[in-house]
């Protein structure tokens, strides 16, 4: 029976058996009432089968087919090294936990059929795996092992726990300790491993280099750009011909400058401040990428599949090729560059009271560096400011803007994480030297202030135009959540008002501005920021929770995202009056699924760098054993306590090495509780930590107590 034809007598069963017309029926029953002769009695035997699995119908002590009295989803199981999982359903808020004796041989990232148990007294919903429906994985990376007659490889994706088990003729002469793609040629079961094949060497374990490309390689990064795409990136102009130029705003003439790191490459935005009276005009230039990327060509096709550049420790794997985005898209001080610009006259308040998008040519006046501007404004060195004299009142003048605009997004509410990025400096053959927070300054916030109005502009105006678009949009948190927060922070003397079980931005902004300067700041920070829902690309403008900005859209960065470049082309047809009712219905069609695709590509980017960044401070870690250092607690949970260094190492103190006492974890409080001496360990609390082991596959750094700390 094909699968069209066994859906169908799926769909008329079940519809039977639902009826309640008709009493519970043993197979016999059934077939004789639906009048199946005896050729169909096996296929109705096939498809009461599946209709169990899948668990919409159930079968009685009896022999009996009824509907089942559970309830039953379909989902992506997320696997856990431990044994259990989790089903995400989609347009489901919460996970289903599923037990390790439920996952019923499913591994992580399988669609699966569940059945799911009621929650009772509040507690995470359970479920158990009816039948695997799809497999998501089928090539993995992993260590291999040999042995004389066949190799294993154990995965670095602790998620997938099984080891897979591979043919000695199947491993392509790989080596213990050698770093591998397998290839799934089997799922396994229930009593039975998984196996697989060897379809790549990435390199040994040891080899400089085959840390990262394991990491490339297990989240499928692409790191080459194919022939095609080369050819047609060769074809790209070096240089801005009179013909693109026409027709544009030429502001060649008005004063700009780029503000980036000193390692910046690719220089997307410029910004340009002159003044109106009272009101200033900012301007925030960004390359028009889309006049080199064309939509549909095998360019925008990778760009798409891409989503985003990611950031690894050592290297960039760029969205477009490098001869791009360092080339004829980057705005290179003294060279004729095609943008879009946002141009906004805002007054002594920080509101903007009129703006213009235009597509424009610039000429950067000077590329500048965000150590420089700092040195200018902030530190008010002497010499850059004669070196970059013509310059400095135009950043002085910036400095007064972006303070306005800061001013008045805290005063609407906009939340402000101030967290230390890593920042990780490597020797040549890829070893971790130093790790340092790397934080944010007068020079950093003030780009992203300006790209803040310019993104919030944008999006403004497209909404009211009522067109299609891409809006980047956060959520309000979860009330569950936000309780969870507001009981956390009581601990710390803090509160927040709830109202209608909901939280208003601003009263998380105040929160943050309580905190600020005090031991627990960056501890009680991430806890909101963990209280709080991803922000994502959608078509419908629901607004920006974090922001607390009513519309909101990425704009400022067609180099490094998609979203960005998709929002160009819309911006570039609706200024040239191409916009049609053909044109809408083509972006209406579209967009949905280049917001899912954008978005889930940037989660994955986002995770790939973090564990670039885990596995470099565990190599690091690894140079320090048995040094100590002073932490804070950042975490408490039953089996220990973690502790973040001021370095954003973090790693944990396992309570089965807290020797001194036996500890309860009060879980109301987020403590643990010595049974005998009453001492206590509780969020954002100062100790003394040894570094006494790292694991490189888990990427996980384990500390104990300092003897001195369990003295005092």
């Amino acid at each position: 029976m094909d699968q069209e034809l066994l859906e169908k007598r799926k769909k008329t069963v079940y519809e039977f058996i639902c009826d309640d017309l008709y009493t519970p029926m043993k197979a016999k029953e059934m077939a004789m009432v639906l009048q199946v002769d005896r050729q169909q009695r096996e296929e109705l035997r096939q498809v009461l089968s599946e209709l169990v699995e899948e668990g919409k119908i159930e079968l009685t002590e009896k022999g009996r087919y009824i509907k089942s009295s559970g309830h039953f989803l379909t989902g992506v199981f997320t696997g856990n090294g431990r044994g259990f999982g989790f089903v995400t359903v989609e347009g489901e808020e919460d996970d289903i936990f599923i037990p390790a004796e439920n996952t019923r041989g499913a591994v992580h990232m399988d669609t699966v059929a569940v059945a799911v148990s009621p929650s009772q007294n509040g507690r995470r919903r359970e479920g158990l795996i009816l039948k695997v429906i799809s497999h998501g994985l089928h090539q993995l990376v992993g260590t291999y092992q040999a042995s004389k007659t066949y190799g294993f490889v154990l995965p670095d994706n602790r998620k997938f726990n099984q080891d897979i088990f591979v043919p000695i003729e199947r491993s392509m002469g790989a080596v213990d300790g050698h770093k591998v793609v397998v290839e799934l040629t089997s799922f396994g079961s229930e009593d039975k491993k998984p196996e697989g094949k060897v379809v790549e060497i990435i390199g040994h374990v040891n080899d400089p280099g085959t840390d990262i490309m394991s990491i490339v390689r297990g989240y499928d990064l692409p790191v080459e750009f194919s022939g095609k795409i080369m050819r047609q990136v060769e074809n790209v102009a070096h240089e801005v011909s009179e013909a693109d130029m026409s027709g544009r705003m030429d502001l060649r003439d008005v004063q700009m400058v780029t503000i980036d790191g000193e390692d910046s490459k690719d220089l997307d935005d410029a910004v340009s401040l002159t003044m109106d009276g009272d009101n200033y005009v900012l301007g925030v230039h960004i390359a028009d990428v889309t006049n080199y990327v064309q939509e549909h060509s095998a360019l925008d096709v990778e760009a798409l599949k891409r989503g985003t550049s990611v950031y690894l420790v050592d290297r960039v794997i760029p969205m477009l090729p490098h001869k791009l985005s360092n080339g004829i898209c980057s705005l290179n001080a003294g060279e004729n560059r095609l943008a879009l610009s946002c141009i906004m006259t805002i007054n002594s308040k920080g509101k903007v009271i009129d703006h213009q998008i235009a597509e424009t040519v610039v000429r950067i006046d000077r590329r500048m560096t965000y150590t420089a501007v700092k040195g200018i404004l902030e530190e008010k060195d002497e010499a850059l400011r004669q070196e970059y004299a013509p310059l400095v009142p135009m950043l002085e003048q910036m400095g007064e803007l972006a303070a306005l605009l800061r001013q008045k997004r805290m005063a609407r509410g906009s939340i402000d994480f101030d967290f230390p990025e890593t920042k990780i400096i490597l020797d040549k053959e890829g070893n971790p030297l130093e790790i340092k927070p790397y934080d944010r300054n007068v020079a950093t916030k003030l780009i992203e202030d300006f790209m803040l109005i310019a993104n919030e502009t944008v999006a403004s105006d497209f909404f009211w135009r009522e067109l299609p678009f891409v809006y980047r949009t956060h959520e309000t948190p979860d009330e569950e959540k936000i309780h969870k927060l507001a009981i956390l922070i009581h601990n710390f003397g803090y509160t927040i008002h709830l109202g209608n079980d909901e939280v208003h931005p601003k009263e998380l902004q105040k929160l943050l501005g309580k905190i600020e300067g005090t031991d627990e700041e960056a501890l009680i920070s991430r806890l909101t920021l963990r209280s709080m829902k991803q922000a994502k690309y959608t078509v419908e403008n629901t607004g920006h929770f974090g922001l607390a900005a009513s519309c909101y859209c990425h704009f400022t960065s067609p180099i490094r995202r998609y979203p960005d470049l998709q929002i160009h082309r819309i911006i570039k047809e609706t200024l040239r009056g191409r916009m049609n009712a053909d044109r809408m219905k083509h972006y209406e069609k579209i967009l949905p699924e280049v917001c899912k695709q954008s978005s889930q590509m940037e989660r994955r980017a986002e995770e790939a760098e973090r564990e670039t960044d885990k596995l470099k401070k565990v190599q690091y870690m690894e140079q320090h054993i048995d040094e100590v250092y002073s932490g804070v607690i950042s975490g408490v949970t039953a089996w220990g306590m973690y502790i973040e260094l001021p370095n954003t190492i973090e790693g944990l103190v396992h309570v089965v090495n807290m020797t001194d006492d036996y500890y309860h974890y009060q879980e109301d409080s987020y403590e643990l509780i010595g049974e005998t001496t009453n001492r206590r360990y509780k969020l954002g609390q100062k100790v003394l930590v040894r570094a006494v082991g790292v694991d490189r596959l888990v990427r996980t750094i384990d500390f104990e107590l300092a003897e001195e700390q369990q003295e005092d």
